[in-house]
């Protein structure tokens, strides 16, 4: 592949990073405060994809330049090879010519088709199938903010998870907590609404899982997002994955919503 050829496919690059970017698609991805390296580093890729090629073109024009420049000296010279491979080919006309041509490998533009693939589909987030086969990631928060007077008070699954389990639910202790994740199915048909919960991108992703029990609806399907209000119950079990601290949440209303904008966790990083 040359430098235009290797332009070319920068370009696109950059320009699949920035469509990323400007719109929702980066955070199937990336946590969303990345967006701002995101939109800078297809920034930078498109600058160098043009200044390679503006320098590629100039190049080019100068050695067209100095080829011209001795064609004159060089024409007779030239005239005569030409001749004599005129005669040779006539003496002998089952001489192959030499080929000094060297195409360029099509192959090579088939790194083309990922960056095609990122600019017109969206890869769905990571859902019940990555859940129930890693453990759950619940982590000990390093404190517990006093909660507002709201009511139902909207939590994280995250937020909730670490107080049921660390602070014993001290704090959610007569409150009607509404929570919203997906639907996940352990191999018995326990019921957990989850948050995949990032660190930095998709690919270190994990669960934390709160089990339901209460008024739930007599069919869950999993992945199906649902907002469920509920109050804090002191019952826990354990990541059949890895032995990891599940709570449970006394479920009152349990609706289907809509995936949210960000189908990842950011707050127990935050």
């Amino acid at each position: 592949m040359n430098r235009q050829s290797q332009a070319a496919v920068l370009f696109l690059l950059g320009a699949a990073l920035l469509h990323a970017g400007t719109t929702d698609l980066y955070l199937r991805y990336v946590k969303s405060g990345l967006r701002p390296l995101l939109l800078a580093s297809g920034a930078i890729l498109i600058v160098t994809a043009l200044a390679t090629a503006w320098y590629e073109h100039r190049r080019t024009r100068t050695r067209t330049r100095t080829r011209t420049k001795g064609r004159q000296e060089r024409q007779y010279r030239h005239e005569t090879d030409v001749e004599t491979h005129v005669r040779s080919e006539r003496a002998d006309p089952d001489h192959a010519r030499p080929d000094h041509a060297h195409p360029e490998p099509w192959v090579s533009w088939l790194l083309i088709l990922p960056l095609l693939a990122l600019i017109l589909v969206a890869p769905p987030a990571l859902g019940s199938y990555s859940a129930t086969r890693t453990g759950t990631a619940l982590q000990e928060p390093l404190a517990y903010p006093s909660l507002p007077a709201t009511d139902p008070l909207p939590l994280s699954v995250v937020d909730y998870a670490g107080r049921a389990v660390y602070d014993h639910g001290r704090t959610l202790a007569g409150r009607e907590v509404r929570l919203t994740g997906f639907v996940a199915l352990d191999h018995e048909g326990t019921p957990y609404l989850v948050r995949m919960a990032l660190n930095c991108c998709a690919a270190d992703a994990q669960p934390v899982k709160v089990g339901l029990t209460g008024d739930m609806p007599p069919v869950l399907q999993p992945d199906t997002w649902l907002t469920v209000t509920g109050t804090y119950t002191p019952r826990t079990t354990h990541d059949p994955v890895n032995d990891g601290p599940i709570p449970f949440i006394e479920v009152t209303t349990a609706k289907p919503t809509p995936a949210p904008r960000d189908p990842y966790d950011e707050s127990w990083n935050n």
